[in-house]
């Protein structure tokens, strides 16, 4: 195939084969490639190509990505795989770990500190999350035992602060055990909170 024209784009060039458009191209990807109007280019070296334009192309969403938060690099990975190949995915992601934009450990460890604290889950449901989006179980599971809290004063916790008005009724203690097995604690911890809760409450009248 010859290369026979060139074509300024607002965001690249545009590569012509034959007398046919190709495709577009990042002017770097251009500019890098020392390919010029009126060379020969076999299919392979076209495909190196268009390769290196998709991970340009998954760079710069990586970048965008992580400049919106943190993500794990797997999370990264599966997003970009949707708009670029897998292995553009890959290296994309590996670039950025080697930037120091992307750390498993520090990623697992900011969102375990959000999910324990502000969100008040227990352990299980912490790791849980923190699989789901992409932490390693090893890592999770490392993780989530050097920042849990005393589920018994975690669970106490988010009653005073979300259940507390609704525990002078049955239905109101239904809902709130609801939410916090939802939340990933165990039945046992549930029930012990709650009576110490009550407990304390009747003290106080």
């Amino acid at each position: 195939m010859m290369l026979t024209a060139v074509e300024e784009r607002r965001t690249g060039v545009a590569l012509f084969l034959d007398g046919e458009h190709a495709a577009d191209v990042f002017r770097e990807v251009w500019l890098e490639s020392g390919f010029h109007p009126g060379d020969e280019i076999t299919n392979e070296q076209f495909r190196g190509l268009m390769r290196e334009n998709d991970f340009r192309r998954a760079e710069r969403k990586a970048a965008s990505l992580l400049g919106y938060r943190a993500h794990s690099k797997k999370e990264l990975e599966r997003k970009l795989c949707c708009t670029v190949p897998p292995e553009a995915a890959e290296r994309a992601a590996g670039r950025m770990a080697e930037l120091g934009l992307l750390d498993d450990g520090k990623y697992a460890r900011q969102l375990a500190r959000e999910l324990f604290g502000r969100r008040g889950f227990a352990a299980e449901r912490v790791r849980f999350e923190l699989i789901r989006r992409g932490v390693g179980r090893e890592l999770a599971g490392e993780v989530v035992s050097e920042l849990e809290p005393d589920p018994a004063e975690a669970i106490r916790r988010v009653v005073e602060r979300k259940f507390a008005r609704s525990l002078g009724d049955e239905k109101g203690r239904r809902r709130a055990v609801a939410a916090l097995r939802r939340m990933g604690y165990r039945w046992e911890d549930i029930r012990g909170a709650l009576r110490e809760f009550a407990e304390t409450a009747m003290d106080e009248d």
